[in-house]
């Protein structure tokens, strides 16, 4: 048996390729879009991908199953399961799928792959059941958990009602993640458990950075699964509601577009960004539906002088996917502003990988910035040196999530999460300065530059959030 986890570090995501070495074939659970690299790791392992599953239709990234299905004929396993609202449309009735439910079972040579039903993070989920019959074994080593268990945290249950739009669903999505984390409390300890996520993922609150785990050991050191296993029911409920973050904006087009089914990549290719002079940036600074993305690190750098309308979407960190996620349209086309040609291939599959596929041109950021017009800086203060003088006139923006800043907050602040801002940017004033601020700067950056970019007078407060003087507190 062969078994690999390939991780995109950018959306913390995880699939794994699991393979017979003795008929060389072997299937990929939950993979992104960019299916290349599936293709190759199993070429370079003597492995055929003959199979393709999802464990659910996902909110953070396009799956690449439709995408192994149609174009390079893999057979597909897909969940029949959650109503008729949260079926994989584009898979029903389509040559070489087969759509499956609790128990269900395939095969990919002599490993087999068995259905278990896990509601809760959404209705149609699936965990998947290992098993290596060619090995011998008449047990599953390990648990493809999905979004269902990660390491230290379980899946929220919120999605459905925060990215999806469907009122009123939450609680009773926690109601069924709990009772679904109960019902495993027959399978064998020793199973491995494998996630769909690992820290930095917005599909839970808390998770671990540890990339697998063994399910006794997250029986008892998993906070919320302990506390569905031994605990109370609306203890649960509360517990795993309080805190979540606010979802990127672009989850629900995850949805949407993963129940539809993906657009195919034309040509089973990524797209190929040409490189522009600066001579031709006046066909970007400030046209409707064209945006530029500053994959600089440095905010500081940023602040002191970018082109004008860009976007602050910084390479590193998991932050370049949210950002891009949370302000750019699905129809908008793309100049990427690098500070290393070599990234772009990457930045290219990060933007695919969350729909964003008008990807048009590209640019070494230093060059740009040797503009004759066009460039644009953002005030940039410390939160230590916040006084009330600062405050008078201005709004202060913070971009935290709601339970951070229920926990304290810069008196008279309005509460907009960095997600978020693209579908509450009215909420923010046109007249006098904006101080954007968060936690400890990074997130403010981000924020800052696309509250700029939709015209607004804009500063930077950067630094800790317990930094900011005690009397403007609330």
């Amino acid at each position: 048996m062969f078994l690999r986890q390939i991780t995109d570090p950018g959306l913390a995501q995880n699939a794994y390729l699991i393979g017979c070495q003795k008929t060389g074939e072997a299937v990929v659970i939950d993979p992104e879009r960019d299916v290349d690299r599936y293709l190759k790791l199993a070429a370079s392992n003597d492995l055929r991908l003959v199979a393709a599953a999802d464990t659910h239709i996902h909110a953070d990234y396009l799956s690449g199953a439709r995408e192994l299905v149609e174009r390079h004929g893999a057979k597909g396993y897909f969940s029949a399961e959650g109503g008729e609202e949260w079926q994989f449309e584009w898979a029903r009735g389509l040559d070489g799928v087969t759509l499956i439910k609790d128990g269900d079972a395939f095969e990919v040579g002599n490993i087999e792959v068995r259905a278990l039903l896990t509601p809760g993070h959404t209705p149609e989920h699936l965990s998947f059941l290992v098993t290596d019959r060619g090995g011998g074994a008449d047990q599953p080593m390990a648990l493809l958990t999905g979004d269902f268990i990660f390491v230290s945290d379980v899946g929220r249950p919120d999605l459905l009602e925060s990215a999806a739009g469907q009122q009123g669903v939450m609680e009773s999505s926690a109601r069924t993640l709990y009772e679904s984390l109960r019902q495993t409390g027959e399978l064998p300890g020793f199973l491995q458990v494998l996630p769909a996520h690992g820290a930095g993922s917005a599909c839970g609150k808390a998770l671990g950075a540890v990339p697998t785990s063994v399910l006794d050991y997250e029986r008892r050191f998993n906070a919320p699964y302990r506390m569905a296993l031994e605990g109370e029911k609306d203890d649960f409920v509360a517990a795993i509601l309080e805190g979540q973050p606010e979802p990127p904006l672009y989850f629900a087009r995850m949805k949407r577009d993963n129940r539809r089914g993906p657009v195919l990549l034309p040509g089973g290719a990524l797209p190929e960004p040409r490189g522009i002079h600066r001579n031709e940036l006046g066909e970007w600074l400030g046209v409707p539906g064209r945006v530029m993305l500053d994959l600089r690190r440095d905010r500081a750098d940023f602040m002191a002088r970018h082109l004008e309308g860009s976007l602050f979407t910084p390479a590193t960190g998991g932050h370049f996917s949210v950002a891009a996620g949370s302000y750019v349209g699905e129809d908008d086309r793309i100049l990427v502003l690098l500070e290393d040609e070599d990234e772009l291939e990457e930045v290219v599959r990060d933007l695919v990988r969350i729909g964003l596929d008008h990807v048009e041109g590209w640019m070494p950021v230093d060059e740009a910035l040797e503009s004759d017009h066009g460039l644009a800086t953002i005030r940039r203060i410390k939160s230590a040196k916040l006084d009330a003088g600062k405050l008078d006139g201005a709004t202060v923006l913070d971009v935290r999530g709601a339970g951070e800043f229920s926990a304290g907050h810069v008196d008279g602040a309005l509460n907009v999460a960095h997600t978020r801002l693209a579908e509450r940017i009215d909420e923010v004033p046109e007249g006098g300065p904006v101080l954007v601020h968060c936690a400890s700067g990074m997130r403010a950056a981000m924020a800052a530059a696309y509250v700029a970019s939709r015209g607004r007078e804009v500063v930077h407060v950067d630094g800790a959030f317990g930094d900011i003087p005690e009397d403007l507190l609330a």
